[in-house]
């Protein structure tokens, strides 16, 4: 029985692998909603709030945009490494080292550039390389130790995660901490350090970020499929054996692989530090985004380009939790617990046929 489900997984098209996270995430709510009714709460009226949470206006459209924005990169980010065989689950740790380094950096440059809109986007520029920066060579590390070391990436990873949280905390709370401040933020970016407002006034979200975020989504889908780069990428990480025989260096993608998704998971931290938050506070509390990326890339099968959907899916379920936090009876703990379900059905299928593959379970379509 296991080996025919492990054998029909195996066989599945992008678009099969698609339709199973549909139907996983369809039968999560459905789950969520009987189990607010089992508990007392109206179901219909909690359906008709998560859709008034995440579309029912201008602002939660806006703040849905805004929580897409952040999962579409981060999910990428997990989407570049899973596609090519390697298990990147610090895009979490990434993500908060390269917001980090960005507001650092704009904060220490900016008494050298001269006030005005033309010195602000010089600081949005120069941060947001820097997170790409910091971001990459964080990923690169657990890649070196895995190509060169035999460790494996997903406690590397793992561990990092936590390091990337204590360090940054420790910083924001100390070195960088603002002096006038009660709370563990460092000072306010400059006024003129902003992506513009176009279209929309809303001070958390602007449509420049999430244009920015589409362009980087249809670069890594070309990279992937496109280019020579890709393809060694994506030999290297599930044909080792075959990709030295063809005189790749498997060692050196691996590492290079890690290191793009690093780069991607930084810039998403400079977004997220630039455009929703103005400042850095503890890491410890700014979301998991790098998590639940993770399932973000599975509910798109990894596809660079269905993880635009799938973002817009977690967006609108982060979206309507705050809504329902705020404007009605009904627990976080309810709605953490549908996304949750989201998760674990999207994760499931998904993760089994990827160890499925890798314990060769499920042989005849290897």
């Amino acid at each position: 029985m296991v080996e025919r489900i492990a054998n029909r997984l195996l066989a599945a098209t992008v678009l099969e692998r698609i339709g199973i996270a549909v139907a996983s995430t369809a039968s999560a709510l459905i789950v969520g909603v009987f189990v607010a009714a089992v508990t007392g709460y109206d179901p219909v009226a909690l359906g008709g709030q998560l859709f008034v949470g995440s579309f029912g206006s201008e602002g939660a459209i806006l703040r849905t945009l805004r929580f897409t924005t952040i999962y579409i990169l981060t999910g990428v980010a997990v989407a570049v490494a899973f596609r090519a065989g390697v298990f990147n689950i610090g895009v979490q740790g990434q993500f908060i080292v390269g917001g980090f380094a960005c507001v650092a950096t704009i904060l220490v440059l900016a008494p050298a550039f001269p006030e005005g809109t033309l010195g602000g986007t010089a600081l949005v520029v120069i941060g947001t390389l820097a997170a790409v920066v910091a971001g990459g060579l964080y990923a690169a590390l657990p890649g070196v130790l895995k190509a060169y070391g035999g460790a494996n990436e997903i406690i590397t990873t793992i561990m990092l995660n936590f390091i990337a949280t204590g360090a940054v905390g420790w910083l924001v709370q100390g070195p960088f901490r603002a002096a006038d401040s009660s709370a563990p933020n460092t000072e306010r970016l400059p006024e003129t350090a902003v992506l513009p407002q176009i279209l929309f006034d809303d001070p958390d979200f602007s449509i420049i970020g999430l244009i920015l975020t589409l362009v980087i989504v249809v670069a890594v889908a070309v990279l992937v499929s496109r280019t020579i780069f890709g393809y060694d990428m994506v030999t290297s990480g599930h044909q080792t054996t075959a990709a030295t025989y063809a005189g790749v260096d498997a060692k050196h993608m691996i590492v290079s692989t890690m290191t793009v998704s690093g780069f991607i998971a930084g810039f998403a931290g400079a977004i997220f530090a630039i455009m929703v938050q103005g400042y850095y506070t503890d890491p410890a509390g700014i979301g998991n985004y790098g998590f639940d990326a993770i399932a973000v890339s599975l509910l798109a099968a990894n596809n660079p380009l269905g993880v635009i959907p799938a973002g817009l899916l977690f967006g609108g379920l982060e979206s309507a939790g705050s809504y329902i936090q705020i404007s009605s009876e009904v627990p976080i703990q309810l709605i953490d617990g549908i996304i949750g379900l989201v998760v674990l059905f999207v994760a499931v299928p998904e993760l089994f046929r990827m160890a499925a593959k890798h314990t060769r379970l499920g042989g005849e379509n290897r």
